[in-house]
């Protein structure tokens, strides 16, 4: 499929994926693409969706890299693949070089270097939207409630009232005011293995825009500052401070953003221990998405578990001491 409705043949490798199959591809003569294999059950106008946002991007003033979408050999940005009785639509895009941010000792600049590309990232999309862009996922925080029907694949009892808390703070919270904030396209998920970092450690681009959201501008920020945990002993904000004043000097937040961004950064939380649990239990040990990611979030318990200790107003009131300062 590839080298006929492409023209690229290379050498494949099977990557990690929640939903798709996706393959690094690398050709004789260096050059290197991501060929994306759709699930069958993706609506169409989802991967339309996601090729519509790089292109929109790529004429933006952006600085930050992100997957350049390749043409296949008509022109058109996708190819039909039969895989038993379903067809799935595949699409290659350019492979950004570097380390992802998982890979790297996270720091205060990597952290405020999150925060600006972000922000500018956010940037480029305002304007853009799409037909594909009422996508249900559920990562989309606004789908919070709907983790109750999950939360028995918690096993830790504590841990699972801790979440069950989260989510009813989002419905009493956060709930009644989503239809007042500034809403656009957003990534949505910017967690450490969609960001990749060059060698000399400056960030270097973003992937993976799988997860796209019209939502919420503030969402983008608190699934972010989801990732950003320092580990145990160590200041919980450590980190979100610097990302969120770096991006609050290039794409500012509203009073009522900033106010809600406690409560959302826990449903970020509440929702990656309960869905990668689920996920766990119902694939079984021998699936490789679960077992990366249950590994690289084994944090994730002990990282809410900080922010419920230094409670929503001292987390609002140093993270606007901290903008006002920097």
């Amino acid at each position: 499929m590839l080298q006929t409705e492409f023209g690229v043949h290379g050498t494949l490798t099977p990557l990690v994926s929640e939903r798709d199959q996706n393959f690094r591809v690398e050709t004789a003569d260096g050059r290197v693409f991501v060929c994306k294999i759709a699930n069958a059950s993706e609506p169409q106008q989802a991967s339309e969706f996601q090729l519509a946002a790089l292109l929109h991007i790529e004429q933006q003033d952006c600085p930050v890299a992100t997957p350049r979408v390749q043409r296949n050999i008509v022109g058109g940005t996708v190819a039909s693949l039969a895989a038993d009785a379903a067809i799935c639509r595949c699409r290659v895009v350019s492979y950004v070089p570097g380390n992802l941010l998982s890979s790297v000792t996270l720091d205060n600049d990597l952290a405020a270097q999150l925060g600006t590309s972000a922000a500018h990232l956010d940037l480029a999309l305002q304007g853009f939207a799409h037909a594909g862009q009422p996508q249900e996922l559920p990562w989309d925080p606004r789908r919070a409630g709907a983790l109750r029907d999950i939360l028995q694949y918690t096993s830790d009892v504590r841990l699972r009232d801790a979440v069950r808390a989260c989510i009813d703070d989002f419905e009493t919270r956060v709930q009644p005011a989503l239809a007042g904030l500034r809403h656009q396209v957003i990534h949505a998920d910017l967690n450490p293995d969609n960001v990749v970092i060059e060698a000399s450690g400056k960030l270097a681009g973003v992937i993976d825009f799988g997860d796209m959201l019209h939502a919420p501008l503030v969402f983008e920020v608190a699934i972010a500052a989801s990732y950003l945990r320092p580990g145990p002993g160590r200041d919980v904000l450590e980190w979100i401070e610097p990302f969120v004043a770096a991006y609050q000097s290039v794409l500012p937040l509203q009073d009522g953003e900033l106010a809600l961004l406690f409560d959302l950064l826990r449903t970020r939380l509440a929702a990656t221990i309960s869905i990668l649990n689920w996920r766990a239990a119902v694939r079984g040990a021998g699936d490789a998405y679960s077992r990366q990611n249950l590994l690289g979030e084994s944090d994730a318990p002990g990282f809410l578990e900080g922010l419920d200790a230094l409670g929503r107003d001292k987390f609002f009131d140093r993270i606007r001491k901290f903008i006002k300062n920097n």
